[in-house]
């Protein structure tokens, strides 16, 4: 009965409805793009190429770890219990995770889930693994190293005391702070505690240098306090860290002082902060800067610190977050580039201070105003080694606004994160202001691929799992308007495969000609020409169109000048930008920021702003074909009171909230028109005509309005006989030359009902929302069953509703998955997808055609078993001469794991390699050969202690061979020697005779 009354209200005599049940209306969650929470840690790995982002605990969920490789590779690690991310280490094909409920985790990058967790006895404060070794050293907050097992998934015996507690009794807190192994001989330790750090050998089992840094009485130090300089001070360790080749070792303090050891003997060559140097001495104040001398200034805490090294590690590079004044007007990293290192062994104690005191160069590689840059990950071009820091090519800045920044290493040019990082890195690269979605066609779609000149991709490991073909022929193209400016156009796909995966750019900063002010409200593209309408809270509208770059690598000057009114921006186009979406015209009206906006299919942009205003463009010319004001077509009332009149003394302020064009024929019209309609926050909707005019152009004309109540949240046009949408396409308003004829209705949603009624004014069906507000509607198709009509209400449910009856069909919940507070800013597509946002930074994409089914697991490959870790590096021939007791990988093995541990996995899978290389080779193998010795059992039954032994004796018989063949090589060069010798003398006693033989004529 329902049906029938508010379908013969509405106009519409058919059950729009009729196959749609209630089991057809249930949620599948598929897709996830974003940051969850605020990133708490960073970590690369150059072999895989993959890059590791670690999340902090927060009201919307646990802590998580997200992988990301080449173009949308990615995969997510959840945490075994609610926690934050600490630290993140790349260790071959593991990951290790330390979470801040004091527990390890270690995840599989090749099976993708976890493998083992562990809670170690004391609070973990620092952590030091090797992509060579099977072992995670833990640093606890007691002061003690245990050593964590990673192939056999258990603590190690072997454990480190507190040395420093031991140079230090009456220290109250001694825990460890940082850990860095050697560089090149990774059978030493560097070990920072709170007081100093020490240098521990695993060989000796003994601490090797103290490292104590106090500054004597009237020595500015790092932080120059007056109150404190005439005192005895020890500033406390933030970061202990090695010289690429082991040379010297560097630590931070929390006064900003940054000091260079030798680590023989423990003396410090210079102290220094990133202004001032030779802080540590009394007299150090002919070392201030001229512009700090006399002044006293805040400085930053010193945050992280990197030593870093090219191709060659001896030409080397200190990187720092923080230690600057907090008075600099550019934030960011600051980069003291020392040049190639001073040999040694034959530098003078002068020459190796002077190297540290001047550098070749100094710069801060810049960072967005206003944040400070907390941590940062290094992107090594090739190298594990080096602690991640050997040939860096960019460098990726946490900031403590959350946001993240890549910028080009030493450069610091800001680097892009479209086609360079996964687009979930993008929602914080940095935030999102105003985020859109659009359907558009997939054949143009695959076509809008923009020609732009890059760099190498930063992350290329990975490869992309399968999945099925595509479901739809329009794509859900998302516009993301970032708080600098930038805008981003990606596909998310329906949960299928996405065939055109890459990033388009638009660049709104350039096109307005200025840096500031460019805060992007609202973003609308049309579906079939791929037409961009941008609106800023300043009121301009930028459009851009998808061209070739005519001036392409030349950088045209930009007129800053936007004068009221059209106005052509094409000669502000990115010289990098050879083909894509270009700056086109510019509408500068100045009614306030822009909340709604149109791009139509068919070459009309609506646009509404705050003061009230309505503005149509037609890009035919560019023209503007219209502009008033609300309050101008508001008709007045025919019947006045006292009490009417002194309520609307002052109207409440109105503003469009929702603009659209539709095709169909108005309440007493015999034909069909171009209509544009218009919802405002009071609940009034305008409907307006576009006519065409004998100039070619298009008039408006306002047709009248109708009140709704409340906040217009949707229109949609609707065809009355078969239920289809009634839009502004090109081949409806194509077909309106022959006679198209559209019966059309609009079905009106507001916060507080719905309404479907005939335009401009009829009174139609309506149907009220009694217990929740609806924040966003859109009328949805199922296949060929039929449409309806799906709303997000503010109880945290997803209602569908049959058309034209408004009847509920069924409800799904959804307040487990998105944040309610934010369902304002959600999406419904026409094709029943929901795009909403979970959190700050993450949103997620459901579909209310599904089986209930949760968020699918990612099927992506993210280890390559072929992508080998490179060898670390070793002492040089002159330290090993010099008596450097050398300890490989395999040695830590038997120094930490004792001579009972067994054979770990890659020492296996390393000897059938092996065994399979000297196989292909010819050669017996290293069991035949040992067993024929009697030095060793041969295959399997070979204990690992053994094979150590066998190991040993090889060395030393290759050893010995090596010996003789210098031997003989001594003997072949004195008998040469003694010939040489004899000719020689031979030789002589010729000449003499000769001499003697001519003086007596013989």
């Amino acid at each position: 009965m329902a049906h029938f009354l508010r379908g013969k209200q509405a106009g519409v005599s058919n059950d729009l409805s009729a196959g749609i049940i209630p089991e057809l209306f249930s949620l599948d969650d598929f897709a996830r793009y974003g940051i969850n929470s605020q990133i708490a840690s960073l970590a690369y790995d150059p072999v895989q190429s993959l890059l590791a982002v670690g999340t902090n605990e927060s009201q919307y969920g646990s802590g998580q770890v997200y992988i990301f490789g080449q173009n949308r590779v990615s995969a997510v690690f959840n945490l075994p219990r609610k926690a934050s991310v600490r630290h993140i280490h790349f260790c071959a094909e593991k990951l290790i995770v330390v979470h801040s409920k004091n527990e390890i985790v270690i995840y599989s990058l090749e099976l993708k889930r976890q493998l083992a967790s562990y809670a170690p006895p004391g609070y973990i404060t620092a952590i030091a693994t090797d992509p060579c070794m099977d072992w995670a050293l833990l640093g606890l907050q007691n002061g003690e190293i245990v050593a964590y097992d990673l192939d056999r998934e258990a603590l190690a015996p072997f454990k480190i005391p507190n040395f420093w507690r031991e140079r230090s009794p009456r220290a109250r807190v001694l825990q460890v702070v940082s850990l860095a192994l050697h560089p090149r001989d990774i059978g030493t330790l560097l070990i920072g505690y709170t007081e100093g750090a020490v240098t521990y050998s695993f060989k000796q089992n003994k601490p090797l240098s103290y490292f104590h840094y106090q500054l004597p009485p009237g020595a500015p130090g790092g932080d120059s306090d007056p109150t404190s300089m005439n005192s005895l001070r020890t500033p406390r360790l933030s970061q202990a860290l090695w010289h690429p080749t082991g040379t010297f070792v560097l630590t931070g303090h929390e006064d900003s002082s940054l000091v260079v050891w030798d680590p023989k003997d423990g003396r410090i060559i210079m102290a220094r902060t990133i202004q001032d140097t030779n802080v540590q001495l009394p007299s150090a104040a002919v070392g201030l800067n001229s512009n700090t001398r006399g002044n006293i200034t805040v400085k930053e805490p010193i945050f992280k610190i990197s030593w870093c090294a090219k191709e060659n590690p001896d030409d080397t590079g200190i990187l720092v977050a923080g230690g600057a004044s907090t008075t600099l007007p550019t934030k960011g990293l600051t980069f003291l580039e020392l040049g190639p290192t001073p040999a040694y062994a034959t530098s003078s104690w002068q020459i190796l201070s002077a190297h540290f005191e001047n550098p070749k160069r100094q710069g801060v590689l810049p960072t967005p105003p206003q944040a400070d840059v907390v941590d940062f990950c290094l992107i090594p071009r090739a190298s594990p080694h080096f602690a991640g820091a050997s040939d860096p090519v960019a460098v990726l800045a946490l900031l403590s606004s959350g946001e993240v920044a890549t910028l080009s290493f030493p450069s610091g040019f800001p680097i892009s994160p479209s086609n360079h990082l996964h687009v979930s890195l993008s929602f914080v690269h940095p935030f999102i202001n105003n985020l859109e979605l659009t359907g558009v066609e997939r054949m143009r779609w695959l076509g809008m691929t923009e020609k732009r000149q890059i760099g190498p991709p930063l992350l290329r490991g990975g490869a992309k799992g399968t999945h099925p073909m595509k479901r739809f022929e329009s794509r859900n193209i998302i516009q993301t308007a970032h708080a600098d400016g930038s805008i981003r156009l990606w596909d998310a796909g329906h949960g299928d495969e996405i065939e055109n995966g890459k990033v388009i750019q638009v660049d709104i900063a350039r096109a307005l000609g200025r840096v500031d002010g460019v805060e992007v409200s609202k973003t609308s593209m049309a579906g079939v020409t791929g037409e961009l309408a941008v609106g800023l809270v300043t009121g301009e509208v930028a459009v851009f169109r998808w061209e070739r770059n005519r001036e392409g690598g030349s950088e045209a000057p930009i007129d800053a000048d936007n004068p009221p009114g059209l106005s052509s921006i094409v000669g502000r186009a990115d010289p990098a930008l050879n083909e894509g979406l270009l700056p086109f015209t510019l509408f500068n009206h100045d009614q306030g920021p822009v909340t709604a906006l149109k791009m139509s299919d068919v070459g009309f942009i609506g646009i509404g702003y705050e003061s009230g205003a309505i503005a149509v463009i037609d890009m035919r010319g560019p023209a503007v074909i219209f502009s008033a004001h609300l309050d101008d077509l508001a008709k007045p009332s025919k019947r006045a009171s006292i009490r009417r009149s002194n309520s609307q003394a002052h109207p409440k302020p109105d503003w469009p909230t929702v603009l659209e064009f539709g095709v169909m024929s108005l309440e007493g019209d015999d034909y069909s028109s171009i209509l544009f309609f218009a919802g405002t926050q009071l609940g009034r909707l305008a409907t307006f005509k576009l006519l065409p005019s004998a100039n070619g152009g298009f008039s408006v004309q306002f047709v009248g309005s109708t009140s709704l109540e409340a906040r217009v949240v949707t229109i949609a046009p609707m065809n009355a006989d078969n239920g289809t949408s009634a839009f502004a396409t090109q081949a409806a308003v194509g077909g309106l030359r022959n006679g198209l004829k559209v019966n059309g209705v609009l079905v009106a949603v507001t916060e507080t009902g719905a309404r479907i009624f005939r335009p401009a004014a009829a009174k139609g069906a309506y149907k009220s929302w009694d217990d929740y507000f609806c924040y966003s509607a859109a009328k949805v198709n199922f296949e060929s069953r039929g449409h309806v009509l799906v709303g997000l209400f503010g109880d945290g449910y997803a209602r569908a509703y049959s058309l034209p009856a408004l009847k509920e069909i069924n409800h799904a919940r959804l307040i487990d998955v998105l944040d309610v507070k934010r369902l304002r800013e959600a999406i419904i597509t026409s094709s029943g997808d929901i795009l909403g946002w979970t959190g700050p930074s993450e949103m997620a994409i459901l579909n209310v055609w599904g089986n209930g089914q949760p968020l699918p697991k990612s099927n992506d490959t993210l280890f390559n078993v072929e992508a080998i870790v490179p060898a670390r590096p070793t002492i040089s021939n002159f330290q090993w001469i010099s008596g450097t007791q050398y300890v490989s990988p395999a040695d830590m093995d038997i120094l930490i794991g004792g001579p009972d541990r067994p054979m770990s996995r890659r020492m296996i899978e390393q000897a059938r390699v092996d065994e399979q290389q000297r196989q292909s080779d010819g050669r017996p193998s290293a069991s035949a050969s040992a067993s024929g010795s009697g030095s060793a059992q041969g295959g399997q039954d070979e204990g690992y202690w053994a094979y150590m032994q066998r190991q040993l004796n090889e060395r030393t018989e290759k050893l010995g061979i090596v010996g003789d063949s210098m031997d003989r090589v001594q003997e072949n060069s004195s008998g040469w020697a003694s010939d040489v010798n004899k000719y020689v003398n031979q030789q002589k006693r010729k000449a003499v005779m000769g001499a003697i033989g001519g003086k007596f004529g013989f």
